[in-house]
């Protein structure tokens, strides 16, 4: 991802921008379109509202894709209290928490409290979700099940990449479907990211069937 996220700077905040994570989910535009308007240029206007205001907006990108951060070191914002995912139905899992992306040999690839990981398998920035689940025609109504085990919420969730496999979840994480109603919590799971599991939006093996590569 490097060289992709530009910064645009106003009297009280910085807002960082990476395109490769942005999938146009306009949460920005829709909250604050004095600042945030993509006919302009440049289209991030810091200071075109209050950089409360901005910081809160900024924190319902769901890709991570806009960051915040204040000129006076105040933290603009906290990781949850508990690590989150909601599957959404024909696109990503949007996931929330104190996120960590690992290669399989342990290299940091990210570390952040917003994540999309693509499920479809033609997303150009893997694990990360590019928007490429429309033009590849993806259909899932995003329903989960499986098991929903009684534990205390909160802690770190390591995401480590298995090489053209799944994304092995370590860690307390609760996963909600399309509908809105929590269909998993556990400590380990698999999230298929082929596309190709009969049992989405955990991986069931289908990945070597069909030759994914990532």
């Amino acid at each position: 991802m490097a060289g992709s996220t530009k910064e645009y700077a106003g009297r009280e905040a910085v807002v960082s921008y990476d395109a490769k994570r942005c999938i146009h989910a306009a949460e920005c535009v829709h909250g604050l379109p004095g600042v945030f308007n993509p006919d302009a240029r440049p289209w991030i206007n810091p200071d075109g509202a209050p950089a409360e205001e901005l910081a809160q907006v900024v924190a319902r990108c769901p890709t991570g894709a806009l960051q915040l951060t204040f000129r006076d070191g105040r933290a603009a914002e906290s990781p949850p209290a508990a690590n989150t995912a909601s599957v959404c139905a024909d696109g990503p899992v949007y996931l929330r928490g104190r996120i960590t992306v690992v290669d399989a040999e342990g290299k940091i690839l990210l570390e952040d409290s917003r994540v999309a990981l693509c499920r479809c398998g033609a997303s150009r920035n893997k694990p990360f979700c590019d928007g490429s689940h429309e033009q590849a025609g993806f259909k899932d109504p995003g329903k989960v099940s499986g098991r929903l085990e009684a534990m205390a919420p909160g802690g770190a969730l390591k995401l480590t990449l298995i090489p053209n496999g799944p994304v092995q979840a370590d860690g307390v994480l609760e996963i909600a479907g399309s509908e809105g109603t929590p269909g998993y919590r556990g400590r380990q799971c698999w999230l298929c990211r082929c596309g190709a599991s009969n049992n989405k939006p955990f991986c069931d093996g289908s990945h070597n069937g069909i030759g994914f590569k990532a």
